[in-house]
């Protein structure tokens, strides 16, 4: 007979945090009815019937299975359909076709996370287990789900936007915030240069492999812009040709805006965009309009500008006159005096591609496959946006999407060479 042992200060607080993480994910959810979950817009986007199933799987399979004695999987079928990208863990559904997943039902999913959940805590709380081993499993579990929320955030708009009515994930309770009738200027703060450090300093908090390890890069001198660049700035860009000027665009970027029909970020709407007159609000409109999480609102000029890809970013700042910032720019500026808005309103493109830093080691064991394998063909983000967890952010985190990425919160600070 085993005996359990009075859960601990440091299991009772992980047990807490995953009740908390665990219950956000359902709060998302609330305001989208069944089919709303079930619906994936394109093939880079999921379901939120499958975020919410796959973070599951994810402490089922790589926390309870090996680590819970005597653990019994709720649906042995959800171990193929709900695996992302694990090659090691075995064949899965294949990610365009999720939204083919009507079942199991919203209820079902739901049942299956009560039924992973329970088994967590008591295996938490019994307090009879290897500490060094099932810590780090959870703690990746609630990042990994961290980073889903927001995912399922940018999926869900991203699904809505496809819908002629552009209905509101969540209307607001109140008319849109005014900001500043004038944009403030930019302001450039000059930056010395030279070796800077770099990459996750170490305890207490909690990192990604591709955080690490820290290590030393030569910046040269150099100038960032104390704020993002808004919705005003981009407009101007728009009205001066911006997606008519072949000379401003990466040819890559150039040959996306052709193909797609790009004329301004995704999510704006023209005075004369036809939508618009779906909602009374903004029938004759004589603006730009943006479609977000609280539905259709006019534009505001002082808000940062979101939904624009790598290609994007790069030609407003040839534009501008200016450049992106390497990522070891970014991160050496977090803590500079003057510079504002670097996390929690858009992620911001820089000009660095998504490598292993020097000394790079994958995670061990099931884990090696969440970050290494996608070091390639891919740009690093930095910063945060307002669809990402607060506490889940820090100085030294790397976001990365390839270069056409235009769904996500992504935006872009400017930076010039001194």
């Amino acid at each position: 007979m085993t005996l359990s042992r009075p859960i601990t200060p440091a299991a009772s607080a992980l047990r807490d945090k995953f009740r908390e993480v665990r219950a956000t994910s359902l709060a998302l959810a609330a305001p989208l009815s069944a089919e709303d979950q079930c619906i994936q817009s394109m093939p880079d986007a999921s379901p939120t019937k499958w975020h919410l199933a796959h973070t599951t799987w994810f402490f089922e399979t790589v926390l309870l299975q090996p680590h819970a004695a005597g653990y019994q999987p709720f649906d042995v079928r959800f171990h193929y359909l709900f695996n992302s990208y694990y090659e090691a863990l075995g064949p899965r559904h294949p990610r365009p076709h999720r939204g083919l997943l009507t079942r199991p039902s919203v209820d079902e999913v739901h049942a299956y996370r009560r039924h992973v959940d329970e088994a967590v805590v008591a295996l938490l709380e019994a307090g009879a287990f290897d500490w060094a081993a099932i810590e780090p499993i959870v703690t990746l579990g609630l990042n990994h789900e961290q980073q889903h929320q927001e995912l399922l955030l940018t999926d869900i708009l991203h699904a809505l936007s496809c819908n002629p009515m552009l209905p509101a994930y969540k209307p607001a309770s109140g008319p849109a915030l005014r900001l500043a009738a004038v944009p403030p200027a930019v302001r450039w703060i000059a930056q010395p240069g030279g070796v800077v450090e770099v990459g996750f300093a170490g305890q207490p908090e909690f990192s990604f492999d591709n955080e690490t390890p820290r290590h030393q890069a030569l910046v040269q001198p150099h100038a960032i812009a104390d704020r993002l660049v808004n919705c005003g700035d981009y407009a101007q860009f728009i009205a001066d040709g911006g997606y008519q000027r072949p000379e401003l665009w990466l040819s890559d970027g150039w040959a996306a805006v052709q193909a797609n029909g790009w004329r301004h970020p995704a999510y704006w709407l023209a005075p004369d965009d036809p939508r618009l007159g779906f909602g009374a609000q903004t029938q004759g409109a004589a603006s730009w309009h943006v479609f977000g999480l609280h539905g259709v609102r006019p534009m505001e000029a002082d808000a940062p500008v979101s939904q624009l890809s790598f290609y994007e970013a790069a030609a407003y700042a040839e534009w501008a006159g200016a450049r992106l910032p390497t990522e070891f720019e970014w991160e050496a500026a977090y803590d500079a005096p003057g510079i504002s808005q670097m996390t929690g309103h858009v992620w911001q493109w820089t000009r660095s591609s998504y490598d292993p830093y020097p000394g790079f080691r994958p995670m061990p064991g099931i884990a090696a496959e969440y970050n290494g394998k996608f070091m390639v063909g891919q740009l690093v983000l930095r910063g945060g946006s307002v669809a990402t967890p607060a506490g889940h952010t820090r100085p030294s985190y790397r976001n990365f999407f390839p270069p056409a990425a235009r769904w996500q919160f992504s935006g872009l600070r400017l930076a010039k060479d001194l």
